[in-house]
C-alpha cells in the first residue's frame, strides 16, 4: 500500500507541475500581448508626429496661396488707381491697398512662424523615429525570447505529459480512477494530503480515530469524508515528497 501511495504522489508531482506549466502557457503570451501594445503605442508617436508635421507643410502652402491673392487683390487696386479721377476713390483705394499690405504682413509673419516650427517638428520626428525604431528593435527581441521560453515550456510539460503516463501504469486502477475523479472535481491543486494530527490537511477536517489508525498502519487507502482527497500518513513515506496544502 505504501508504495502505491509512493507512486500516486510522484504521479501528482506530475500532475501540479504540468498544471504550473498550463498556467505559464496561458501566461506567457500576455506579456507577449503587452509587447504589441507598447509597439502600436510607439508606432502611433511616429505616425501623429508625421501628421502634425504634414499639417503644419499644408498650412504653410495655404500661407503661400492666401498671400498670394492678397498679392493679386494689390496688383488690381493698382489698376485700378490707374483708372480713377476722383480723389475720394484714389485715397480709398489706397487705403484698401495699405490694408492689404497689412494682411499680408501677418501672413508674412504666420508663414515665419509655420516654418521655424515645421523645422523643430521635422527635427523631432528624424530624432523620435530613431528612438522608436531602437526600442521597436528591443520589442522584437524581446517577443523572441517570450516565443522560445513558451516553446521550452510547451516542451518541458509535453515531456511531464509522457511521464504521466508510466506513473499511471503504476498505480491501481480502482486508486488511480479515484484521484481522476477526485481531480477533476478540484481542477486544481493536490489531491493526495497528509494527514496531520488527525486533521485532513487538504480541508482540515477531523479524521475518525479509527481511519487515523489504518492510515497510520498503512492497512489500506482511505479518503477524507469530507473534500475527498486521498489521504497518507507522512512519516511512513521514504521518499521526500513536496506536498502543497491547499487553501479551500
Amino acid at each position: 500500500m505504501k508504495t502505491q501511495i509512493k507512486n500516486l504522489l510522484e504521479l501528482q508531482n506530475i500532475d501540479l507541475q504540468i498544471e504550473s506549466l498550463l498556467l505559464k502557457e496561458k501566461e506567457i503570451p500576455k506579456q507577449k500581448e503587452k509587447l504589441r501594445i507598447q509597439e502600436k503605442k510607439l508606432r502611433q508617436e511616429i505616425e501623429d508626429s508625421e501628421k502634425h508635421h504634414k499639417k503644419l507643410v499644408l498650412d504653410q502652402r495655404e500661407c503661400e496661396r492666401q498671400i498670394a491673392q492678397l498679392q493679386e487683390q494689390i496688383k488690381k487696386y493698382n489698376n485700378q488707381l490707374q483708372a480713377v479721377k476722383k480723389n475720394e476713390e484714389y485715397q480709398a483705394l489706397l487705403r484698401e491697398i495699405d490694408e492689404v499690405k497689412k494682411q499680408i504682413g501677418l501672413k508674412e509673419e504666420e508663414q515665419i512662424k509655420i516654418m521655424l516650427e515645421m523645422d523643430e517638428a521635422n527635427l523631432f520626428f528624424l530624432e523620435a523615429k530613431k528612438r522608436i525604431e531602437t526600442e521597436i528593435q528591443q520589442l522584437k527581441k524581446q517577443e523572441e525570447q517570450i516565443d522560445k521560453e513558451l516553446q521550452e515550456v510547451i516542451q518541458e510539460r509535453k515531456g511531464l505529459e509522457q511521464k504521466k503516463l508510466d506513473f499511471q501504469r503504476l498505480v491501481s486502477v480502482e486508486l488511480l480512477n479515484h484521484y481522476l475523479r477526485v481531480k477533476q472535481r478540484r481542477k486544481t491543486g493536490p489531491v493526495v494530503v497528509p494527514l496531520r494530527d488527525e486533521i485532513c490537511s487538504g480541508c482540515f477536517m477531523q479524521i475518525l480515530p479509527q481511519v487515523v489508525n489504518e492510515i497510520m498502519a498503512s492497512e489500506k487507502i482511505h479518503t477524507c469524508r469530507h473534500c475527498g482527497r486521498i489521504l497518507y500518513y507522512a512519516d511512513l513515506i521514504d521518499a521526500q515528497e513536496t506536498v502543497i496544502v491547499p487553501k479551500d
